[in-house]
């Protein structure tokens, strides 16, 4: 097994809470570390239909069969459930009784939020992070074939190909999660969606343009959209707008959780590939995105990411909000050559805000400098923590 991050913080929160989730990506690797970071819980996993069909007609009986604690893996099938969990949580009024995992954010339901309101810790699984891979000592060649790979668990620990994984990943979420949760008829057009999707990586979202190229109806496109969402393929980046006024972008940008499954639906077929691709730059925002998301929520903590972009084109990539009110800015470039057209829109944020934080800059380079009173770190070595730190 891979030792993740996110372990640590799941004993800690089962000793205070009566049921923690944790939520993710599917093949992001929950199963196992829950199984393994709590040896002594029974499982139970909900794909079974026999357990399944259990627990949803007589509830009472199914978690009366483990008094002990339970590991209830995709508990987001079986919503009968989720009222009487709050029911055994109140008459035994401890901590440590389940755990719940799920590839959908079904904490989304508002029955299912109201039944365990004050009763549940939320963590996220997001695949690998490259620090978990180094500690694994799992050689990466170089940044463009990590962003090619992905961080999926099962492609390292089998040493599986992109090309052989990603098919399966992207056929087994359509025709199966994506029916369970909403009835798409025409799942080829959805499939497209998709793809259409990856290649606006990094770039405002526009659901009208998208909508468009799809050609299906922008109340439909937003509803994929939100099934995207829900079910851990991509995420919405929020601009930053507060006390700006209204000279400041206010659409969100677009990004996939696994850099690996945006390059299979673009059709790059190796990572020297990518090195020559339009989306290169865009991928490896992406990538250093997900990584402090990764790090956020390995910390049990909600992600306090945003960007930042006035309308005459000057943008921030990361705004993080520290202490003190200070809001602090990231760029990110894929170059491995300091440029002086790197530091612009550092230079520009500096002057437009009160509130500006220390300055970082993000590259494909190896060796971390401080140049324009601006830190410049290597992806290989940046880490939230000497972010909200400094």
């Amino acid at each position: 097994m891979i030792h993740r991050t996110l372990g640590q913080k799941l004993v800690d929160l089962f000793g205070k809470f009566p049921i923690v989730s944790v939520l993710g990506p599917r093949q992001s690797g929950k199963t196992t570390l829950v199984q393994k970071t709590f040896p002594d819980l029974a499982y139970v996993n909900m794909e079974d239909p026999v357990q399944r069909e259990n627990a949803a007609i007589d509830p009472r009986s199914f978690l009366e069969r483990y008094s002990d604690g339970l590991i209830i893996d995709e508990a987001q099938k079986v919503p009968e459930l989720f009222s009487y969990l709050q029911l055994y949580a109140d008459q035994k009024d401890r901590p440590g009784l389940y755990i719940l995992t799920g590839s959908q954010q079904f904490l989304l339901n508002e029955k299912i939020s109201q039944s365990l309101a004050g009763r549940v810790a939320i963590t996220t699984l997001l695949p690998l992070t490259y620090r978990e891979l180094i500690r694994e000592n799992l050689q990466i060649v170089d940044v463009h074939s990590l962003i090619f790979q992905g961080f999926y668990p099962r492609i390292y620990r089998y040493n599986i190909e992109p090309k052989d994984f990603y098919p399966g990943y992207l056929q087994t979420y359509v025709e199966r999660d994506v029916r369970q949760i909403k009835n798409i008829t025409n799942l080829t057009l959805f499939q497209k969606f998709i793809k259409l999707c990856a290649g606006r990586v990094g770039q405002l979202l526009n659901i009208s343009s998208l909508a468009n190229d799809c050609g299906v109806s922008q109340f439909t496109a937003k509803q994929w959209l939100s099934l995207l969402e829900m079910s851990f393929i991509v995420y919405l980046q929020q601009p930053y707008y507060r006390n700006f006024g209204k000279r400041l972008v206010k659409a969100p940008k677009l990004y996939f959780y696994d850099t690996g499954l945006a390059c299979y639906l673009l059709n790059i077929a190796s990572s020297q590939q990518l090195q020559d691709h339009y989306a290169k730059g865009s991928l490896f925002e992406n990538l250093i995105v997900n990584e402090l998301q990764k790090q956020f929520f390995n910390r049990g903590l909600q992600p306090l990411l945003y960007f930042w972009r006035d309308k005459v084109g000057h943008e921030i990539d990361i705004i993080v909000e520290g202490s003190n009110d200070q809001l602090i800015p990231i760029e990110i470039k894929s170059g491995k050559t300091i440029n002086k057209d790197f530091f612009k829109n550092l230079e520009y944020w500096k002057t437009f805000t009160k509130q500006a934080g220390k300055a970082y800059l993000v590259y494909g380079g190896a060796e971390d400098m401080v140049r324009k009173s601006t830190t410049i770190l290597s992806w290989q070595n940046f880490h939230i923590n000497q972010i909200l730190n400094a």
